[in-house]
């Protein structure tokens, strides 16, 4: 890395529900060298709301250590997050407070001046993070959780879902998770058609052998299965099953009708979460999230259903565009 000092930058946070990703910036934007990312880092989960506040600031310090050298952090003028949990909307917001007292705790320890330090919601991050850091339109997120909102002035304005896994989040991949290991369970006790993800799932979460599903999967082998299934999952957080939503977009390929049943439903939970902020004819709807990227399972589902989708990685350079405005800069 070239030597930083004296310049004057900005970091850029993406703080999501499974990793949080950090990106070192020029402040000022000065043609190809202002679109350049001079550091980057990740730590753990980001989600202010539910990462414990310690842990919290643990992460945040892991990924700013790897984003910013010790001899550039004298010239960090603004920092910008994208929190999940938090949002700009008020200053008050539970979510928002956690992270801005998470987020201040992690630079004063690693000696990070940051003159303007902004919380956003890792949506309106998400959302500046578009080709040009657009003010105003809709954003989506499919990723663990699911929600969307509609931005007016780069805040946002108007929610549906991102009620959690308890209350919504309806087509997530904890929703999609979920339904692998529920349908699962209705193949070993008999309520519901044979499919590939009793065999995947049963092989993520270790089950013996001889209780897996092969042909001929006796009355007795199917009990084995659910009494050894049950303890494995209850035994882990409930946001757990995420990591089952691969195992269908795997089976979906192999023509699984359950799994290709399970994705069609999901995208439909989000073209539903999308139509109730009532998109105008033409209006840009960013998306984000692993199940909507290039290679996401429900990117083709999705694109018949709300075929506008203007995919973004994640929010880190929308929070580095988020960081130069507050520092006053124009983009």
């Amino acid at each position: 890395m070239r030597d930083l000092r004296g310049a004057e930058l900005v970091v850029g946070l993406d703080a999501g529900g499974t990793r949080t990703r950090a990106l070192l910036a020029p402040a000022r934007v000065t043609g190809a060298e202002g679109g350049r990312v001079l550091g980057e880092g990740a730590g753990g989960p980001g989600n202010a709301l539910t990462v414990p506040p310690a842990q919290l600031v643990e992460h945040l310090v892991e990924a700013l250590a790897a984003a910013v050298p010790e001899s550039a952090r004298a010239g960090v003028v603004a920092v910008a997050g994208g929190f999940a949990g938090a949002t700009s909307a008020s200053p008050d917001d539970p979510g928002s407070v956690r992270a801005r007292t998470a987020l201040t705790a992690a630079l004063d320890r690693l000696g990070i001046p940051a003159g303007r330090l902004g919380v956003w919601s890792d949506l309106e991050a998400a959302f500046a993070s578009a080709p040009g850091a657009p003010a105003d339109g809709l954003a989506l997120v499919a990723g663990t959780g699911a929600v969307a909102m509609r931005v007016t002035g780069r805040r946002a304005t108007t929610t549906v879902d991102g009620d959690g896994w308890l209350l919504g989040d309806e087509g997530s991949g904890f929703w999609i998770g979920r339904g692998a290991v529920r349908a699962a369970l209705r193949m070993a006790d008999g309520r519901g058609p044979a499919t590939l993800l009793a065999l995947s799932v049963g092989r993520a979460l270790g089950l013996p052998g001889e209780c897996l599903p092969y042909d001929g999967w006796s009355r007795d082998r199917r009990e084995a299965y659910r009494r050894h299934l049950l303890p494995a999952v209850m035994t882990e957080p409930p946001i757990r099953l995420a990591r089952f939503a691969p195992l269908v977009a795997e089976a979906a390929r192999e023509k699984d009708a359950v799994a290709r049943a399970l994705l069609d439903e999901a995208a439909g939970h989000l073209a539903e979460t999308v139509r109730a902020l009532e998109p105008r004819p033409g209006e840009r709807i960013v998306a984000t999230g692993g199940l909507l990227g290039p290679e996401g399972p429900l990117t083709a589902r999705l694109n018949a259903l709300v075929p506008t989708l203007d995919w973004v990685p994640d929010g880190c350079r929308g929070a580095v565009a988020l960081a130069r405005l507050d520092h006053g800069r124009r983009l």
